[in-house]
């Protein structure tokens, strides 16, 4: 819950340090610093590391640098409340990501909770006209882009969690910070224009985010799972948007709105009906793939 409460108060800090850097270069610093530490903290784990881990690991890493970039490009062009719900709706991914790629069957409750988590993200990203019907010419493109993050995060808890049955999880937990580090300042300069101005906000914002929300939260994360049930875990992270929406409430004043509070309301039911009452029947190396949930919104 400590971890859940971190990563969904932070969403309102990025968003502040995001008006003194650029969004892939504070990416790129708060990522570079969590790397840093990661392999600090694990250092004897990662001698002896096979091809086969190095791959595994990677690829979960690219998946991360995918994640985070469009999230924090996202965030920089719509609200942190929003930003939260829709990062969220990654876990409701997972089974569609599961049943395309990996040919999974899904549980009845799962279809349910997708339904609800769809239709909430619909009201969240797409305004009414003046008519009340939809109007796709006004849907923010920060929304978008957040709602990419939360497909990339999807298939990172999937490759997550393969790569932990398979692998030593600090292993893993080292390579895939370390690899999004390098992706992200390899493609800064062709992504973006970097631009800093030094002030306080940014830089609590890269250290409480590269040391509390990266470095900290995934070892705290990998300990922790050993005794909690995953579908507890993942109902528990599904308190990060609350914290989200809280602190925009009380630090920006931020109002939802009818339609996206009620949009809002839908991710979360979806996402609770889905981790509750669902029950994805798959192979056996996926079969504790929630157990890497709580990667979602590293979020």
């Amino acid at each position: 819950m400590l971890i859940a409460a971190i990563w969904g108060c932070t969403f309102v800090l990025v968003k502040a340090a995001l008006g003194y850097a650029t969004p892939l270069l504070f990416n790129a610093l708060r990522m570079g610093l969590a790397a840093v530490l990661m392999l600090v903290l694990y250092r004897k784990q990662l001698f002896n590391m096979s091809r086969s881990t190095v791959i595994a690991g990677a690829g979960v890493g690219l998946c991360l640098f995918l994640g985070y970039q469009f999230q924090t490009t996202g965030l920089a062009l719509t609200t942190p409340s929003k930003s939260a719900f829709l990062t969220g709706s990654s876990n409701v991914m997972v089974p569609l990501v599961l049943i395309a790629f990996w040919r999974t069957r899904i549980h009845l409750w799962r279809i349910v909770g997708i339904v609800a988590a769809f239709i909430g993200l619909f009201l969240m990203t797409v305004p009414a006209g003046k008519d009340g019907i939809a109007d796709f010419a006004r849907i923010n493109t920060g929304d978008l882009l957040t709602m990419g993050c939360a497909v990339s995060f999807a298939f990172q808890i999937i490759l997550l969690g393969r790569a932990t049955q398979r692998f030593d999880f600090k292993q893993i937990a080292v390579l895939q910070i370390v690899v999004a580090a390098m992706l992200m300042f390899v493609s800064l300069p062709l992504l973006e224009k970097p631009h800093l101005q030094l002030s306080s906000t940014l830089v609590w914002g890269i250290a409480v985010t590269g040391i509390f929300c990266t470095a900290l939260a995934f070892a705290v994360q990998s300990w922790a799972q050993q005794f909690t049930p995953a579908t507890h875990t993942a109902l528990i992270f599904t308190l990060e948007p609350v914290f989200a929406w809280i602190t925009s409430f009380v630090y920006m004043h931020e109002r939802l709105g009818i339609r996206a509070g009620a949009g809002a309301l839908l991710i979360m039911a979806g996402v609770l009906l889905s981790e509750l009452l669902g029950n994805v029947q798959q192979p056996e190396p996926e079969r504790e793939l929630a157990t890497a949930q709580a990667g979602s919104d590293a979020r």
